[in-house]
């Protein structure tokens, strides 16, 4: 076991040293000292007065910063999202303390306050910030957006709503369909064939609905039916039951674990449900608590890699005296993107945005990330499986995204 913490605590460093190199071999080059001239050489010291410096007008907002790449992070600060909002916060300068990056200075906006994210989003772009990192919401995102375009500053949205992203938004979340793609490719590889769904009402079960369909149709499998349930007496009951009617292999309970606790046991009463291959989404990475859910032992999730969190978690309660939101990582590996990029970017000019869809991508705690033209972060998932108290990996995610 010590020999696997030394392994992690070396693969975070490797992961910070990346991304701080080229700022490295900036500061080292800047840092020879003056050049002294000889005695010899010295020109006749100039009696005439010092002309003054002219006198530059107080103007509000932050003061001028040339030597720094200014940064906005727009995250909820009060309000009810406010907790994510300030370990978002926390962890973009825990970011900044292991980079010992002095080449970006970032500042906080309240995208709770009145005005919300797009009154957050005029301030930070007329105080001189040339990128954006936040805001928390799809629809935050989608008011920020036309006001960051106008004034060209990229916006990395901390969102998972894929339809915010385009025309200079870029979105960071986790993608409920990719994680829904991952898992059924792996467990058609495991031999499963048959599926069903058991979505829940509203937005997520939407956007999880339809990856789902076609996931199983690419991996040759079949969807024998797809029920959705809401919150109303009952309506979990009379979803479990349809699809107890076609004998199947796997189920596919989108949501949160807790919504799939209450589910497996009504699942498992049923001759078909017996036996099936519980599969669940991205959202069961947030339970801390999920090895300890005996009703989920064996289900199988897809999910960004743990390897890197579980030591960020202990840095970050050391520091804070708190633990970290699991979306928080978001903040923290938008710090290091952009600290890698700040090398090829001269304080005061706009973010080379063209750099986010570099194709090798960028590696994060959470792993290998890169950005498509679409604007949506494309993620190097794992897979994992609840088993005897605890999670374990059952197939890694890929370290990078070399030959894709």
């Amino acid at each position: 076991m010590a020999d696997g913490a030394v392994q992690r605590q070396r693969g975070l460093k490797n992961i910070v040293r990346s991304a701080v190199l080229g700022a490295t071999l900036f500061l080292a080059a800047c840092a020879s000292g003056p050049r002294v001239i000889p005695e010899s050489q010295r020109p006749a010291p100039d009696t005439r007065p010092a002309a003054r410096p002219p006198v530059r007008p107080i103007s509000p907002g932050l003061p001028q910063d040339v030597q720094r790449h200014r940064i906005a992070l727009l995250v909820p600060l009060t309000g009810p999202n406010a907790g994510v909002g300030r370990s978002l916060q926390n962890a973009t300068q825990l970011a900044i303390l292991d980079t010992k990056s002095d080449a970006i200075r970032i500042t906080t906006y309240d995208t709770g306050a009145p005005g919300g994210a797009a009154a957050a989003a005029q301030q930070a772009i007329a105080e001189g910030n040339r990128l954006i990192l936040g805001p928390l919401l799809a629809e935050e995102a989608r008011d920020v957006a036309p006001i960051a375009k106008r004034s060209r500053v990229p916006v990395l949205s901390f969102s998972n709503d894929v339809t915010a992203a385009g025309g200079g938004t870029f979105v960071l979340g986790y993608s409920p369909a990719q994680s829904i793609e991952r898992v059924v490719n792996y467990a058609a590889r495991s031999g499963i064939t048959d599926f069903v769904g058991l979505m829940p009402a509203g937005v997520y079960g939407e956007r999880a609905s339809t990856p789902f369909l076609r996931a199983v149709e690419e991996a040759g499998g079949k969807v024998l039916t797809l029920e959705t349930f809401d919150g109303r007496p009952g309506s979990l009951t009379a979803a479990i039951a349809k699809l107890g009617r076609s004998p199947y292999q796997a189920i596919l309970i989108a949501g949160s674990a807790e919504s799939a606790v209450t589910a497996v046991p009504l699942v498992r009463r049923s001759a078909s449900g017996k036996g099936a291959r519980l599969l669940g989404t991205e959202l069961w990475n947030t339970d801390s608590g999920l090895g300890a859910k005996a009703v989920l032992n064996g289900a199988w999730f897809a999910s960004v890699p743990d390897n890197y969190y579980r030591q960020y978690a202990v840095k970050y309660r050391a520091r804070f005296g708190a633990a970290p939101y699991r979306l928080s990582t978001l903040g923290y590996d938008a710090v290091l993107l952009t600290v890698r990029i700040a090398r090829d970017w001269r304080p005061g000019e706009e973010f080379p945005a063209a750099r986010l869809t570099d194709r090798d991508g960028f590696a994060g705690l959470d792993g290998a990330f890169r950005f498509g033209r679409d604007g949506i972060a494309e993620r190097a998932l794992e897979v994992q499986e609840v088993k005897g108290g605890t999670v374990v990996t059952v197939s890694p995610a890929p370290a990078n995204f070399a030959g894709n």
